[in-house]
């Protein structure tokens, strides 16, 4: 069983049903009870970092997941849910995120000519700290995103993508793993990466 928590901030049952495609039972909830109680913890989500930092301190879920992280518990953060780990998100002016992580999510900086949001599809070079989650440098993985997290300690990043520059597209720190990009729509190379956070 994994708990995938709902902060009103879409694509769950999306990510639900990739979970479920590689045989795992799957539960959307937002209380803050059950996220307490969870073994597993997927935090998803897409849109404005104010936002939805706002949606889990109303609904009581800040707490909850911050001591799942301390206690070094399987936790799976897919877009929005790698952002937010951070101390800051620079998009509609500055706000607090979770501090799990140092460092901050600024909007691209990219060379003329190149539009944001980055969207679609990319290739990953995977860092050593990735160890048994690197998949095949052939991979493809799906992204929408006009933010990318910028973390102070390089040593975090567990792969890096290029879109004008390379930027972190997933970090990693003991059973804690976040993406930039969405597993759940990136067909077989998203699935295989879904399935290394059930064998944790």
């Amino acid at each position: 069983m994994l708990t995938i928590i709902d902060y009103g901030s879409g694509n769950l049952r999306s990510v639900q049903k990739a979970f479920e495609r590689i045989g795992a039972l799957a539960l959307i909830t937002d209380d803050p009870q059950r996220v307490a109680e969870a073994e597993r913890i997927v935090l998803p989500g897409v849109g404005a970092f104010g936002d939805a930092m706002g949606q889990l301190h109303a609904r009581g879920l800040v707490e909850p997941i911050l001591a799942h992280i301390a206690a070094d518990r399987p936790f799976f953060g897919i877009c929005m849910g790698l952002q937010l780990l951070f101390e800051t998100g620079w998009e509609g002016g500055q706000h607090r995120g979770l501090a799990v992580l140092g460092g901050d999510v600024a909007r691209f900086e990219l060379p003329a000519g190149m539009k944001v949001p980055h969207m679609g599809w990319n290739t990953l070079a995977w860092h050593a700290a990735a160890g048994p989650r690197a998949q095949p440098s052939a991979d493809w993985y799906y992204f929408v995103h006009s933010y990318v997290a910028r973390p102070s300690d390089p040593s975090l990043i567990a792969a890096t993508a290029d879109y004008g520059g390379d930027f972190c597209a997933a970090v990693v720190r003991g059973r804690l793993f976040a993406t930039q990009f969405h597993p759940e729509k990136s067909q077989a190379a998203g699935m295989r990466l879904l399935q290394t956070f059930l064998e944790q």
